[in-house]
């Protein structure tokens, strides 16, 4: 099985875009779509809600109910427990990528649920 390289962009950063290369999978991973954002702006392959945090967990998360270490435990669980990581990675080789970009909207680029899922690509990856 061929490695794959798992990274994050923000949403804002792609808009306008010319899209992925012939190797690359660009992914929104986020619940809901990007508020203020077209469809036609952003350039994707896939939106795959299901690898996103519970909507009761982002709601804890985002009212600060939790701190982003609690949150990224329990995503993590979330994730574990889920088929849909690995389904993502294999929609992502089935398409020839060999790079899977994770798009989020969220506006703190180290304290979000795409770092926590793109560390548990990587293991799965491995």
């Amino acid at each position: 099985m061929s490695s794959i390289e798992i990274t994050t962009a923000r949403v804002h950063d792609v808009l306008d875009g010319d899209g992925s290369g012939a190797d690359e999978h660009r992914v929104l991973v986020d619940r809901l779509w990007p508020r203020g954002i077209t469809k036609e702006r952003l350039a994707h392959d896939d939106w795959d809600k299901d690898v996103a945090p519970s909507s009761e967990l982002r709601t804890s998360f985002h009212s600060d109910e939790l701190g982003f270490q609690e949150f990224s435990d329990r995503y993590r669980h979330e994730l574990d427990d889920s088929d849909a990581p690995q389904a993502l990675l294999d929609r992502a080789r089935d398409a020839g990528a060999h790079k899977v970009v994770l798009l989020f909207a969220a506006k703190d680029t180290e304290h979000n649920h795409a770092q926590v899922l793109q560390a548990a690509l990587q293991d799965l990856a491995r």
